[in-house]
């Protein structure tokens, strides 16, 4: 099943050794939106088991709702004034006003849904899995009931891109039989062709096109964790690349004025780019040092990167990147020296073997500086054929001004190689 992409800003193309990506069908200027994109799945994060949201012991922990996935307010939690409501079959799955419940209770938490993880929570074998099984087993209750309410959405999936490896086949053949044995419980027959072979792909398609939805930034938090997961069958199409040239956005907190869902994940532009040019996000935050980034990458998802950062940094003698803790014996640098790097990273080919570092002017503009965070920063969207001044992170929201950036004003884009 091949999908059209609803821009006409974007073109999917097959890139040699990249296998499928986002392609500018025409120059995008920095900040311009270039997609948004809904999920066809949402699914937790959350061990099976969670403590009850109105549990006393529980006030200080972060809640949140089953659907929609916005925070739930501590204040909620034991209140009964609150909008809040657990599901009246499990009273385990809570959600964040009656309005959510009735829509999840169609759709993402449904009666077969509620059933199958009322029984997955009562099987301790699985209970005393780690969280990563749990979770893969919240992702294939979630998948198979997409079959039954939307079977075109499911076969999208089935579509990305993602092929079973050892580690899905093990996860598959422990799974499998649990779901097996309760797929009698569904109020509608169980999708055709469900096997272990199909539970193996559902697992390989999830390893490498889930996007994770964060909890909230806080300043005193470095290791932020994940909320939920989502399928976006446009997003999957964007490839990695160490320095991005887009970035995405999601507001799961807020209310969009737009009329879009708070799920819907935003893709903008961090500089110009011309057209034909492939457009990449980064899978992580880019501070990661090159050792890091390239264990991440082959572990998750399968691949060595050999964008022009890499094979730079590659070079190394200690594989280091100048964002490192000073705990690794390195010293970071300061905005002083990233101004003098990145004023000599003007030259057409700034991925040259002389460089010590590439694109430096990157890291000095677009990272955010907040504290624990490490964002991406990205103009907000012009207006017109005005470009913004002002620069979002796409991780704690902070805004800041363009002119607080002293070098090299009128460079519009980050030179890079054709």
């Amino acid at each position: 099943m091949s999908l059209a992409v609803p821009s006409s800003l974007l073109k999917v193309e097959e890139i040699q050794g990249r296998g499928r990506g986002m392609v500018a069908s025409q120059p995008l200027k920095a900040g311009q939106i270039v997609l948004r994109d809904s999920p066809i799945l949402l699914y937790s994060a959350l061990p099976l088991v969670r403590q009850s949201l109105w549990s006393s012991s529980s006030a200080s922990a972060t809640c949140f709702c089953d659907h929609c996935f916005r925070t739930l307010p501590p204040s909620s939690q034991g209140d009964s004034s609150s909008s809040s409501v657990l599901c009246p079959s499990c009273c385990h799955h809570c959600f964040c006003s009656s309005n959510c419940l009735s829509k999840a209770l169609n759709s993402s938490h449904s009666s077969w849904v509620c059933q199958a993880l009322s029984h997955l929570r009562a099987h301790s074998l699985l209970l005393e899995q780690p969280l990563e099984r749990q979770v893969q087993a919240n992702f294939l209750i979630a998948a198979y009931n997409l079959a039954n309410i939307s079977p075109s959405n499911f076969q999208i999936i089935l579509s990305l891109q993602g092929s079973p490896d050892d580690a899905t086949i093990v996860a598959a053949q422990f799974l499998h039989p649990l779901i097996s044995s309760f797929c009698s419980l569904a109020l509608i027959s169980p999708h055709n062709g469900f096997s272990l072979e199909l539970t193996s792909a559902l697992l390989s398609k999830d390893k490498l096109n889930a996007f994770g939805i964060m909890q909230p930034f806080s300043v005193d938090d470095d290791q932020r964790s994940v909320r939920a997961y989502g399928i976006y069958p446009y997003a999957s199409f964007f490839n990695h690349d160490c320095l991005p040239n887009a970035c995405r956005f999601d507001y799961v907190d807020t209310n969009p004025p737009d009329g879009s869902h708070n799920t819907d994940f935003i893709i903008r532009m961090i500089h110009d780019v011309p057209q034909g040019r492939e457009i990449c996000l980064s899978y992580f935050p880019v501070n990661e040092n090159y050792s890091s980034r390239q264990k991440r990458l082959i572990e998750d998802y399968g691949f060595t990167c050999n964008c022009d950062r890499c094979n730079v940094e590659s070079n190394w003698s200690d594989n280091d990147s100048v964002e490192d803790n000073a705990e690794d014996g390195e010293e970071v640098m300061d905005e002083d020296q990233y101004e003098t790097m990145a004023a000599s990273d003007t030259d057409n080919n700034p991925c040259d073997d002389n460089n010590d570092f590439p694109h430096a002017y990157f890291f000095l503009k677009y990272m955010c500086d907040q504290k624990n965070c490490w964002g991406t920063l990205a103009p907000l969207p012009p207006q017109g054929d005005t470009p913004s001044n002002v620069m979002e992170c796409n991780v704690c929201g902070k805004l800041k001004s363009g002119d607080d950036f002293d070098i090299d004003k009128e460079q519009d884009e980050i030179p890079m190689e054709d």
